[in-house]
């Protein structure tokens, strides 16, 4: 077991997990963005839903395109917020180790940067289909005037 009375160890240990608080913040912005997104696809998915029903008949192949297209949105966006929330916990498990193995005596080095990169990952992959997901709303996005109430459709941008 540590020397508790050994005070600078500890704080540079603090001083250590600071970084990977810092980072902890960023993903959690990000997935608050994520959220933010994801709410505003759910709102407009239950907005067209709504309309299904007096839709005419012409206007019902756009509204069940449209709302595929959302529902495609919301599971990418649905997997990149899992992707980031397994970052952060794997950030949370980098701070853990970094005070055990101070704790402990123990040379951590290997698990953590192991860790860190696993951490990495994770985030990157979420930001990547995140992107996509913008990808796909950008698409989609139709500007100005609509025929039949903004449900006939351009042909997507590619």
């Amino acid at each position: 077991m540590a020397d508790f009375s050994d005070i600078g160890t500890t704080s540079h240990v603090i001083q250590l997990a600071v970084a990977p608080a810092f980072l902890l913040t960023a993903i959690g912005a990000m997935m608050s963005v994520m959220a933010g997104r994801l709410a505003r696809v759910i709102d407009r998915a239950r907005l067209l839903e709504g309309r299904l029903e007096s839709a005419a008949e012409e206007c019902l192949a756009a509204l069940h395109r449209d709302l595929g297209t959302l529902s495609h949105r919301a599971n990418l966006i649905n997997v990149a917020i899992t992707l980031c929330t397994a970052a952060a916990i794997v950030v949370c498990t980098v701070i853990a180790v970094l005070f055990l193995g101070n704790l402990f005596l123990f040379n951590m080095s290997i698990p953590i940067a192991l860790l860190f990169i696993l951490a990495m990952l994770f985030l990157v992959l979420g930001l990547i289909i995140f992107l996509r997901e913008i990808f796909i709303a950008t698409a989609s996005l139709r500007i100005g005037p609509h025929d039949t109430g903004g449900f006939v459709r351009s042909s997507p941008r590619r």
